[in-house]
């Protein structure tokens, strides 16, 4: 994998992760020594796909780097809509920006953009493949509560389909962490998934209910079941509303249970718990800021290694 993108977490060492993750506390601790760092380069927003959070995160952080953004817009009104290739887009998108942020609903979308181009691509999610700066987010906020090593995290809802739920076990594994994987029968994680993580030595479990290890969890991830993943709508009306987790749920964990979620919930976490001190959803989301920072003046380093600014990541 080239070292200016970022396709797939399988790609990052412990060392990487690291790296990214110290300079994004740097970051929180001081974004004004980050301010026009990157002045004058333009980063590209290719959302094949819809989204708020990621989109409005890299606008926001190439912004606070001193970067202009340039966005594709809505697909029906771009030139994909007549058909041209991803290849094709990316080519020529590549000709007016120094770095590429793709969503796509295709897996493989983001490996494929990276073959393609000369500067970084950052994988924003590539159908239910990978969604790797989500990833380091969750890293982040699960480091500043708990550490990343003798962790044990319990993760909730659509293992099948769920791109963030494949980047954040692989990533795990860099680490000392137990993973249990709570989920219908029909949303397990993919054999794919499953085989990659016994191969790392992984220590995972899988369950179909939460109340068994609850007790035992310092992370609760949960995820939302994503009907727009569903290649059989009757499936989703079957496994939609379960894994649904209160405030009433929440009694039977640890005090310092720190609850997740990459966003947007429907009805998975009930707005009570909200209120609990077991809650960092928001504030795991406000933390894409200082990581998708660090991350991008990472890449622009690596993928301008002669430049003066920026960081570099040790590989």
């Amino acid at each position: 994998m080239r070292q200016d993108h970022l396709i797939t977490a399988t790609q990052l060492s412990r060392d990487d992760i690291e790296a990214v993750l110290d300079r994004a506390r740097a970051v929180a601790d001081d974004p004004a020594a980050y301010a026009d760092r990157h002045a004058g380069r333009v980063l590209a927003l290719c959302f094949f796909e819809p989204s708020t959070r990621t989109r409005m995160s890299f606008d926001s952080a190439a912004k606070r780097l001193g970067m202009n953004t340039i966005d594709m817009g809505d697909v029906d009104s771009s030139s994909v809509s007549k058909g041209e290739s991803l290849s094709d887009t990316v080519r020529v998108i590549e000709g007016y920006a120094d770095a590429l942020v793709l969503r796509h609903p295709s897996e493989g979308a983001a490996t494929l953009a990276g073959e393609r181009v000369d500067v970084p691509v950052v994988n924003a999610g590539d159908g239910a493949g990978q969604h790797p700066s989500q990833t380091l987010l969750d890293l982040h906020t699960i480091r500043e509560d708990h550490g990343l090593d003798d962790l044990t995290i319990g993760i909730m809802g659509d293992l099948k389909y769920g791109r963030t739920v494949h980047s954040l076990a692989a990533a795990l594994t860099e680490f000392d962490a137990n993973q249990h994987f709570i989920s219908p029968e029909s949303l397990r994680l993919p054999r794919s998934v499953r085989f990659d993580l016994h191969e790392t030595g992984a220590q995972i479990r899988e369950h179909e209910e939460l109340e068994p290890v609850l007790d035992e969890l310092d992370v609760l991830y949960v995820t939302r079941i994503q009907k727009e993943r569903f290649p059989d709508e009757n499936e989703y009306h079957r496994v939609a509303g379960e894994y649904r987790i209160d405030a009433e749920t929440l009694d039977a964990a640890a005090d310092d249970l720190t609850v997740m979620h990459p966003l947007p919930r429907v009805d998975e976490i009930a707005p009570d718990v909200d209120e609990t001190d077991h809650a960092r959803y928001f504030e795991q989301a406000h933390n894409g800021i200082p990581v998708r920072m660090a991350l991008l003046d990472t890449l622009l380093k690596n993928a301008n290694p002669d430049g003066d600014e920026g960081t570099e990541v040790d590989r």
